[in-house]
């Protein structure tokens, strides 16, 4: 049985309902594809203060719980776990977005992310963008 990994993820909606998306950089796995902002939940961490702490830390921005709103979740199996990741948006949030820690970043309108390469957990949030947003 493959092990399951928790990952949180934001999209950040900009007040032109573009939504954020960043670019994995060299190195790391599945780089160069386009992913929603977020990472790992820690041990003794829920998944809103992860992704409170991974948007301070990836785009320097500083969140509270009160801004994200529970949006959808994806589940998918990659060849040696299996991602669970719930995504929440977010619209409100202090500090202006600079790319930390991926190799760039985009502002993108829903109806065009799918000219974005995404890896398999990411991609179905798309759809669900393009109807909600």
């Amino acid at each position: 049985m493959k092990p399951l990994v928790l990952v949180a993820a934001a999209v950040l909606v900009d007040v032109d309902g573009r939504v954020l998306i960043a670019k994995r950089p060299h190195g790391k796995a599945m780089a160069g594809l386009w992913e929603f902002p977020g990472g790992k939940v820690e041990p003794n961490e829920t998944p809103e203060e992860c992704l409170i702490r991974e948007l301070d830390e990836e785009l320097g921005i500083k969140v509270t719980h009160a801004c994200l709103a529970p949006f959808v979740f994806t589940s998918h199996g990659y060849d040696s776990f299996h991602l669970l990741m719930p995504v929440w948006l977010c619209r409100r949030w202090a500090g202006f977005v600079s790319a930390r820690e991926h190799e760039a970043i985009a502002w993108v309108r829903p109806d065009k992310l799918s000219d974005y390469p995404m890896p398999p957990a990411d991609a179905p949030v798309v759809a669900w963008l393009r109807d909600f947003l």
